[in-house]
């Protein structure tokens, strides 16, 4: 539950400090993307180009832990396996020798 109440301070924390950087950072200038061209101030294109980051980090982030759960999962398998190996047909450990 903390931390909960803690994730939700620093959200709410990084949004009041976007809005004030943004409300800060006024000057204008055109922007090029593609095809189209718009103007936009220097801190909207610098939370836009974060955010941006931040997000492309993330995705990167969450398929590198795919990736470790799904490793997790065949381990946990193989475990099962070599347990199941290891056991007498009777249920009972073999007797070391």
């Amino acid at each position: 539950m903390l931390r909960r109440i803690a994730l939700f301070i620093a959200i709410v924390l990084l949004v009041v400090l976007a809005v004030i950087f943004t409300a800060l950072n006024q000057q204008r200038f055109a922007v090029d993307f593609a095809m189209v061209r718009f103007e936009v101030s220097s801190g909207l294109a610098l939370l836009i180009a974060f955010s941006a980051g931040f997000l492309g980090g993330a995705l990167w982030r969450s398929n590198w832990i795919a990736r470790l759960l799904a490793e997790r999962g065949r381990l946990r398998e193989a475990l099962r396996l070599a347990e199941s190996r290891r056991r007498a047909p009777d249920g009972e450990p073999p007797e070391s020798a």
